[in-house]
Order: structure tokens, then sequence, then C-alpha cells
């Protein structure tokens, strides 16, 4: 799931400006599991809004909406007409869903009031841990599961550095080794081979080198339209 947590008030204020009219725009997918974007996240913070227009005495109606999915041209469309009315929107989605918002209504504003931290996987209640970077060469199968780049302080592809002791990652007592879990994992499941095997180089022309990337599904054409991602 893509995690994100809320931005200070004081920067989500000087972001609207001298907007009058406010529209606080939820996500109910991702950002509500991580108890930063949905429903009950766009009232506390329209609220707030509220508050601070009534402290600084600086006007501001603040509104609430939130979609199933605001990376989703079906899910924003129906907003289109009311957007018109607004100053701003300050969405709570992900940054894919603030890019979606502007692109689909290029004549409206949408800011973003969250920042987008990362991949990962709700560890426990109110904890989120990062295990995926999105770096478009997976080597999961070799190394049972658990992702080097996400995990590895040093992204290493080839066993623990000198750092690594007893099992904790030299950044931090608190961070287990990545290596560690690798190795014990591997040893668990019988596929030590996997890891005696050198990796070569990552091909990092998969993740972000060379710009945003796209796949496309020649299967999933409809007609003329394009459905694309890569």
């Amino acid at each position: 799931m893509i995690v994100g947590e809320q931005k200070p008030i004081a920067e989500i204020i000087k972001l609207l400006g001298d907007a009058r009219k406010v529209l606080v725009a939820g996500c109910g997918t991702c950002v509500t599991v991580c108890f930063a974007g949905g429903e009950k996240e766009v009232g506390i913070l329209a609220s707030a809004l509220r508050m601070m227009s009534k402290l600084e005495k600086h006007p501001m109606e603040v509104d609430e909406v939130t979609v199933q999915r605001q990376c989703e041209w079906e899910y924003i469309d129906p907003l289109k007409e009311r957007l018109k009315e607004y100053d701003a929107v300050l969405s709570l989605a992900c940054g894919i869903g603030v890019q979606a918002m502007n692109e689909r209504f290029p004549d409206s504003i949408t800011l973003p009031g969250l920042n987008t931290t990362f991949l990962g996987l709700p560890e426990e209640q109110g904890v989120w841990e990062e295990r995926c970077q999105a770096c478009g060469d997976c080597i999961l199968g070799v190394t049972g599961g658990i992702c080097p780049i996400a995990r590895c302080s040093k992204q290493l592809l080839n066993g623990p550095c000198g750092g690594s002791q007893n099992g904790v990652c030299e950044i931090d007592p608190n961070v287990p080794c990545a290596w560690q879990l690798i190795w014990e994992r591997a040893e668990k499941l019988g596929r030590i081979d996997n890891l005696l095997e050198i990796q070569p180089p990552k091909d990092w022309s998969r993740s972000r080198d060379g710009g945003p990337r796209k796949i496309v599904r020649e299967d999933l054409r409809l007609g003329s339209e394009t459905v694309e991602t890569e």
C-alpha cells in the first residue's frame, strides 16, 4: 500500500494562501488504511482549517468530499462541475491522486495535504514499514521474499556489509539487518544455493533512470482508447 502522512498545518495554510473557498478531498483506499487521508481525516483537517480561519480572522469556507480513489478518472470525474466553486482543492490523496486531479481538471488547482512516503506494510496498529521501492527489477524470488533494495540501508545485492553486527544494521540497533533476515529465510526454506550465485549490478534503467515508466497491455486496449501504465 502507498503510505503517507499529513503535512504540518502551518505548511498547509501557507499552500492555501489567500484561498477563500476550499474543498478538502479525501481518498478511500491506501491513505484511508494508514489513517492519513480518509473521510475521518478529511473531517478533522477541515475543522482545523475552519477554526484557524476564525482565530486568524481569515475568512475561509471549507467543504469536504471523499472519493473511492483519486487516481482513477471514473471516481473523480463527478467532481468536475463542483470544483468550479472553489479557489483551491486540498487533496489528502497520495502524490498520484494530486497529479491526477490537476491533470483531469487543469482549470482548478489541487494542492497536496499529505507527504507520500513509501510503499509499505502495516506492521501493527499504527505502524507502517517500507517494503518496496518499485524499482522495476524485482529479485524477491532470489532473496526469499525479502527486499534488499527497500530494507537494506545500502541496497546491497550480494550479502551484508561489514557494519552488520549480531543481526542488526549499523544505522540503528532497532533496524534488523536485511541480509540476516534473507539468509535465515533462505536457510529455513532450503534455498541457500540461490544466495551463493553472484547477482550482477542492478539494472536501474528499469527504475527512474530515463524518465517516467509506462506499461502498455495490448490485451487491455479498448478500441481506439488506450489503457496504459509503464
